[in-house]
């Protein structure tokens, strides 16, 4: 432990404060919200605090760290040597179940097309070709997904977590066990996850982490069948839909999908309709002629948002585009000292309401700055699961928070998701 850490404990330990230490995660910085964050070497501080990216909070895990000890160097020599910009601002995996192959494609901030950085081979696989139903049927997924999750415990080494089951699963598997806990991970073995050697989950574990660090909330995962355009897995495929026409409906939408990206290097627009069908650059109109009901890339809570009829409240609102990548993040009226006063307001209103014996609890808090700036859709997604009335009193509490300049995208406003991160506190004279 170093003597920085230490006198950070110190000073928490003295803190008079329930709310000892606030941070707020945009972006991938982590700004300290009660004046010490834990230091970054390099990476500068403001007037009130440090802050730590999401490479060095990765880096803070002894296999993340060791990781990029052995990868970080190679990674940017391959780079450089297939002419891209380190990192990448932006990734995208593509999985191919017949071929056991994941493919990695990269590309920088300005770039409209992608470019493919690395081919590894899956080495195990359960399941055959087709979506996941059901829980315990082994199969791998098949459809369009992100990454929801960095696991640097993992106990198959390293895994990045993905969506499943989204919207279109929700619908179309079973509604009380469609299973779940996908990832992409290493140690080669698997009961419906797609896992790769330990020393590929390092570098895609390092660039994913990269890319992330450098603004892409959601990397997309999509995972098809087989390569449609490759004669044996694509007839394989055939025979296996000659009996199955709901197979043979689902397979040519993820066709359309991978025909697209093949012609033009861009993702595709990918919707999903009421049915849960999906559907490929076209909102218009749905398989079956029903409206478009969400897009496939809004993370799952967006999506249940994006189908409320009444809005209750000028907090709670259909935002039907979150970006991942921006130009500016959203800034709080004021910078980040204003930002830290409100807080440690909020923490003070709700000293009355701790219950007693409440001591200690982290807790992650997610909500979006829209596009004229107004923070909305909070919502509570760890901690305090056994306090509801805590959960309801903080994010009423957060709404009170005044507009901040949006996000920017080619100059223009965007919708932009923000994850705070909170560690709560009984003031130290009222614990027994």
């Amino acid at each position: 432990m170093t003597d920085i850490i230490k006198k950070q404990i110190e000073y928490f330990g003295r803190s008079k404060s329930w709310l000892t230490c606030l941070s707020i995660c945009i972006g991938g910085l982590l700004f300290s919200v009660k004046g010490i964050a834990q230091l970054s070497p390099g990476l500068g501080s403001g007037p009130s605090a440090s802050y730590l990216s999401f490479a060095d909070y990765q880096r803070s895990f002894p296999r993340p760290q060791e990781a990029m000890q052995r990868k970080l160097d190679t990674l940017k020599k391959q780079f450089a040597a297939k002419k891209l910009s380190w990192p990448a601002r932006a990734m995208y995996i593509r999985s191919f179940k017949y071929d056991s192959q994941l493919e990695v494609w990269v590309k920088e901030e300005k770039s409209t097309t992608y470019s493919l950085f690395k081919v590894y081979n899956v080495c195990a696989l359960a399941g055959s070709l087709g979506p996941k139903r059901v829980q315990g049927d082994y199969q791998v997924p098949e459809g369009f997904y992100y990454i929801n999750e960095f696991n640097p415990l993992s106990s198959y080494y390293l895994s990045l977590g993905l969506n499943y089951p989204n919207a279109s699963d929700r619908i179309l598997s079973d509604s009380l066990k469609p299973g779940g806990d996908i990832y992409i991970h290493g140690s080669c073995v698997t009961v419906g996850c797609i896992p790769i050697t330990d020393q590929q989950i390092d570098e895609l574990y390092i660039l994913a982490t990269y890319a992330k660090d450098a603004g892409q909330d959601f990397i997309p995962v999509h995972i098809f069948p087989c390569r449609f355009d490759i004669p044996k897995g694509r007839d394989y495929l055939n025979e296996l839909c000659k009996e199955d026409p709901a197979l043979k409906f689902f397979s040519e939408k993820l066709a359309a999908a991978y025909y697209f990206f093949q012609r033009t290097q861009q993702l595709p627009i990918v919707m999903i309709t009421e049915d849960g069908s999906y559907h490929i650059n076209d909102v218009n109109s749905g398989s079956t002629g029903k409206p478009i009901a969400i897009s496939a890339t809004i993370p799952n809570k967006e999506i249940k948002q994006s189908a409320i009829k009444a809005i209750p409240s000028s907090r709670i609102r259909t935002v039907a585009n979150v970006v991942e990548m921006v130009d500016r993040w959203p800034q709080y009226p004021g910078g980040a000292i204003s930002l830290n006063k409100f807080l440690d307001e909020v923490g003070d209103s709700l000293q009355s309401k701790l219950p007693i014996g409440f001591s200690k609890t982290n807790i992650s808090i997610e909500f979006i700055v829209d596009r004229d700036g107004t923070p909305v859709n909070f919502k509570v997604l760890r901690g305090l699961e056994n306090y509801p009335h805590l959960q309801t009193a903080l994010i009423e509490k957060l709404e009170g928070m005044p507009v901040w300049k949006p996000a920017l995208l080619n100059t223009i406003p965007v919708a932009k998701k923000i994850t705070q991160l909170l560690t709560l506190q009984m003031p130290l004279s009222n614990v027994n």
